[in-house]
């Protein structure tokens, strides 16, 4: 017999209070994803039949943030209360088919969608009304208690505030995450109250008026750490670094190394080939995807960036929206900018920055360069100090430079400019023209030596000085 079938109802209208944000809780990015990204593709995973987003708070820039076919939006314009968002909620909730309903914080970005699922089961077992998801934890501090009865029935969450000595004691408490049986839920809903000291109707009132009804309420039991709200910014730093922590974990049991897990930050959506080392500080951000056999050094940062088999990126490099080929070496202190595709067997070396260039195999520029809007054919060898000239303050224009050409040290290419297959240019100079093929390009203003100036010179200064 499969699971009976289920949606999910995510609250996200409120405020990030204790954030001391204008913006919502959902839309503050966490190690790689918005907080409410995760909430959304645990839900997805989970295979709820419908997933439903109640946004209030900067409406507009929740539906961006999360819209796909998937997620339909609920707008609650007043922020009443987590009972009132379900209230506002209710016209989708009677259309709905499911016959489990599940009320789903979305602060919780380490949820797991097995536990939603075990959370269903058990409800469908339990045959209760309302399922709390709970957690056991040391410090129940701030926590709704989950207070019981006679079978194991939840009589009430107990706020803090309202806790007696020895309902403090209790180390159950509530997630904040309720799954209901939708006709219950639906059936009961109106006679949620704001008569209380928040002014609001509360979600949790549920449980009271289900019990006065002789229906059942029970619970089930997640790991604390799964179901941790983020309340503040010391709790989303805490949660960030619990999640790449566990993404650190996952890739060494594919194949990676990584040197020093907890000062390797990888986003979620990272792919990472096996025998590829990590080394402390770096950053792989975005939906960057590493093949096998990478060697990347400290401190380099890489974000939506590709790089095949074997390359290596030494210390301290910034790469952004690139391609890099099989067997490159990159950096240290290299910065390949949007557009870059760095061919196989090239080498970008220390201090020289790419931007929308292309770079062919084997082609090399190691130092002090800056190459943008170029195309570099394979085995061309680009002199220290080089710069394509590409913007005059207009627009951007391209340098091409041939195959096995050589850039001498210290070249100015002003685009418009193409340099030849086989061509070589002298060092110092400033290309301005097209060099053909197999050609010397040089542009040399005439040295002039004037013999004793420097001696003359300080004649002058002496004689212009007052006497003392």
């Amino acid at each position: 017999m499969g699971q009976e079938s289920f949606s999910i109802l995510i609250l996200g209208a409120g405020k990030a209070t204790r954030f001391k944000s204008q913006y919502p809780k959902l839309l503050h990015p966490l190690a790689g994803r918005l907080m409410g990204e995760y909430v959304l593709r645990a839900a997805a995973t989970a295979g709820a039949e419908r997933v439903y987003m109640v946004i209030g708070h900067q409406a507009e820039a929740m539906r961006k943030a999360f819209t796909r076919p998937s997620v339909e939006f609920i707008e609650q314009k007043e922020q009443l209360g987590t009972g009132h968002a379900l209230m506002v909620a209710r016209p989708e909730l009677e259309r709905c088919s499911s016959g489990v309903v599940i009320a789903l914080v979305g602060d919780v970005p380490r949820l797991k969608a097995e536990t939603l699922r075990a959370l269903v089961a058990a409800h469908s077992m339990q045959r209760a009304a309302c399922t709390i998801l709970t957690m056991r934890v040391d410090n129940p501090t701030g926590y709704g208690r989950i207070v019981r009865g006679v079978g194991k029935q939840v009589r009430a969450i107990v706020e803090e505030k309202d806790a007696s000595a020895a309902q403090k004691k209790i180390r159950e408490v509530s997630s904040g995450i309720l799954c209901f049986s939708r006709p219950a839920l639906l059936a009961h809903l109106g006679e949620l109250s704001n008569k209380n000291a928040q002014k609001e109707y509360l979600l949790t009132d549920l449980i009271g008026i289900f019990n006065r009804n002789r229906l059942r309420v029970g619970a089930y039991q997640a790991p604390a750490d799964e179901v941790l709200g983020i309340n503040d910014r010391a709790q989303l730093a805490e949660a960030g670094k619990a999640l790449r922590l566990e993404r650190a974990l996952a890739w060494m049991k594919e194949g990676v190394t990584l040197t020093d897990p907890e000062t390797t930050y990888i986003d979620a959506d990272v792919v990472i080939g096996p025998d590829t080392v990590i080394e402390p500080g770096v950053s792989l951000r975005g939906s960057t995807h590493l093949g096998s056999g990478c060697h990347l050094e400290p401190y380099s940062t890489i974000t939506d960036s590709k790089l095949a088999d074997g390359v290596t990126v030494r210390q301290s490099c910034v790469i952004t929206n690139c391609e890099v080929g099989a067997g490159v070496t990159i950096g240290p202190f290299a910065h390949l900018r949007e557009g870059a595709v760095i061919e196989s067997k090239a080498r970008i070396g220390n201090f020289v920055e790419v931007k929308k260039s292309t770079i062919g195999q084997g082609a090399k520029a190691l130092h002090l360069t800056y190459l943008g809007d170029a195309s570099v054919g394979a085995r061309a060898n680009i002199g220290a100090g080089t710069i394509t000239c590409n913007y005059d303050g207009e627009k951007k224009n391209p340098t091409t430079i041939g195959e096995d050409v050589f850039i001498g040290s210290g070249n100015m290419l002003v685009a418009p400019v193409s340099i030849g297959k086989g061509s070589y240019t002298a060092a110092g100079s400033t290309i301005t023209m097209d060099v053909p093929p197999d050609s010397l390009g040089i542009e040399r203003a005439t040295q002039v030596n004037k013999g004793g100036w420097v001696l003359e010179r300080k004649k002058r200064k002496a004689a212009s000085e007052p006497s003392s």
